[in-house]
């Protein structure tokens, strides 16, 4: 499937941004601007069933193919966020990024402690301003506007047709290109234990403090400073 993309900038290296569940080439409001302005042609998909993309089956595999058909290989940088980073991981044999970031990737989707299920992700699709507001509250303004637009968009079947990855163990075995795993402190996938299987498996490893789960939206700042050396 080709997906709908959003570029930023006319550089001569090029960096690719693939978004979490739920969300769309917009959560990177920010950062796309913010790589232009460093040299980067930046390209931030939709993922299928997400923004204006089209809709189908919904597999981890499948969302890895729409990223090889659509996006170039060879880039200079990609970064995945989340369902993303899941996504990215399947694809970089075949992309070929010189370097890969994977932000709080959705590898290790089993913590019952936080009431984690498919069924909950699709509900939030009713999710209220209040509700978007309260579970980021270090969340600007406009990105709770764009969380709620994003929300209108996206097809919940994407979470349902997730549900094998829930409670599975889909780290990778190892790092198939440099690669940075950049760590929320709050996230809900990832102890110290987790981060040095990353490690162990050749991946670097980097916590940014105080931020949570959507690590460039808590923190813009602190998601570009723990990037050093990488972009």
């Amino acid at each position: 499937m080709q997906l709908n993309t959003r570029t930023w900038g006319e550089g001569d290296r090029v960096a690719l941004l693939i978004h979490g569940i739920m969300a769309d080439h917009r959560t990177w409001r920010k950062v796309g601007p913010a790589l232009a302005e460093r040299g980067y042609r930046v390209i931030a998909v939709d993922l299928r069933g997400h923004g204006v993309s089209g809709r189908g089956e919904y597999r981890p595999e499948l969302f890895a193919d729409d990223l090889v058909e659509t996006l170039p290989s060879g880039a200079e940088l990609a970064i995945g966020h989340s369902l993303g980073a899941l996504s990215l991981s399947l694809a970089a044999e075949r992309l070929r990024p010189a370097r890969a970031v994977y932000s709080d990737p959705a590898w290790n989707v089993n913590s019952p402690q936080e009431n984690v299920s498919p069924e909950i992700f699709a509900q939030f699709k009713a999710a209220t301003r209040e509700m978007v507001a309260e579970l980021n509250p270090r969340w600007e303004e406009e990105d709770v506007d764009i969380e709620l637009a994003t929300l209108g968009l996206w097809d919940e079947n994407t979470a349902l047709g997730l549900a094998a990855m829930f409670g599975s163990d889909l780290v990778p075995a190892k790092a198939v290109v440099p690669s940075l795993v950049q760590l929320a402190e709050a996230s809900f996938l990832y102890d110290a234990a987790e981060a040095a299987r990353l490690e162990a498996r050749g991946f670097e490893v980097r916590t940014v403090k105080g931020a949570g789960h959507t690590i460039h939206r808590d923190d813009f700042d602190g998601f570009m400073a723990s990037l050093d050396g990488w972009i």
